[in-house]
């Protein structure tokens, strides 16, 4: 087992000291919150040990969970790579790309694992249809959220459509080559809705849109690739993959089947891969401590945080064309 420490002791801080307290792969010692009325009622009720400084927390920890807000994400990480320890940082890894840049070399400076906290990755649908994406030429993702004022001290970009953007460049093994987006600030100083455009190298095109003032919840993303249309629901954890072959000479008469233009027959097949039920940031957590233990690059590496995040600042900064 691994002691670990949360830097950060709200909404998500609790549900990460929950789970690892539950985790069989960690030692839970505690945490550290800047508000001291806080960390005296979370520590009166859960009975997790309250720490007296950062650097109390750091040095009793082997590896460290940064959730606390964006704006002190680099300055706690920096604190904990030159301590030496494993560092998991929720999303994004910091504010901007500099920094992600200096806290990704660090890590490789001091020899310590680093891993984002992208948590879609770990959800089961896309997991279960992940290794069926093969080089997509179009995608398009649609996350609404209802509005809360949590996470609205960054744009939508960095707090609902990064999610989107890593799990895009995740399947798409190719370089960015523009991006073009729209963003719009109906309640917040930051905009709350967007809408992105990004296109690869390799001719794929992503249009991504995110909403944090919906009246609905939304979290589904669609793939299509040659004889292929894949489509994940995040939210209610279900995909679904629509196959299409090329027809046999005797058809079925419950087949379905398709003509095209040039009278050449396919025939479409559907599958429901199998979702095995999880906890996805357990999950997260517990490949971290898998990838520390085997000296292996984690699911999420800093550097694909980084990436992320570039990609964000990007489409950021087209807001600013406008």
């Amino acid at each position: 087992m691994l002691k670990a420490g949360v830097l950060g002791a709200g909404h998500l801080g609790k549900i990460h000291l929950k789970l690892l307290q539950q985790s069989t792969k960690y030692e839970l010692v505690g945490f550290y919150d800047a508000s001291e009325d806080a960390s005296e009622k979370i520590e009166a009720e859960f009975g997790y040990k309250s720490f007296p400084s950062m650097e109390s927390l750091i040095n009793a920890s082997e590896m460290v969970v940064v959730v606390t807000p964006t704006s002190k994400h680099f300055e706690c990480a920096e604190k904990v790579i030159k301590a030496g320890k494993h560092l998991f940082i929720e999303k994004p890894i910091t504010q901007t790309v500099a920094e992600a840049e200096q806290i990704r070399d660090l890590a490789k400076q001091q020899k310590v694992r680093g891993q984002v906290g992208q948590v879609e990755r770990f959800n089961p649908a896309f997991m279960a249809i992940k290794d069926k994406i093969s080089n997509p030429m179009f995608i398009e993702t649609h996350r609404l959220s209802e509005f809360n004022p949590r996470g609205t001290d960054v744009s939508v970009v960095l707090d609902l459509m990064i999610h989107d953007i890593d799990a895009i460049l995740s399947v798409v093994k190719s370089p960015v080559k523009a991006v073009s987006a729209s963003g719009v600030s109906v309640i917040s100083e930051t905009p709350d809705i967007a809408n992105a455009r990004i296109e690869f190298e390799n001719g794929c095109v992503a249009n991504l849109t995110a909403s944090r003032i919906s009246l609905k919840k939304m979290r589904k993303a669609r793939f299509f690739q040659r004889d292929a249309y894949i489509s994940v629901d995040f939210l209610e954890k279900k995909c679904e993959v629509v196959k299409m072959k090329d027809a046999p000479k005797e058809i079925d008469d419950f087949a379905m089947v398709l003509t095209n233009a040039e009278g050449i027959k396919k025939q479409i097949y559907f599958e429901n891969p199998k979702i095995e039920n999880n906890n996805a940031i357990l999950d997260e957590l517990e490949s971290f401590h898998e990838a520390i233990k085997a000296d292996r690059t984690p699911e999420v590496s800093l550097q694909q945080g980084t990436e992320a995040l570039r990609v964000a600042m990007l489409i950021i900064e087209n807001f600013k064309k406008i």
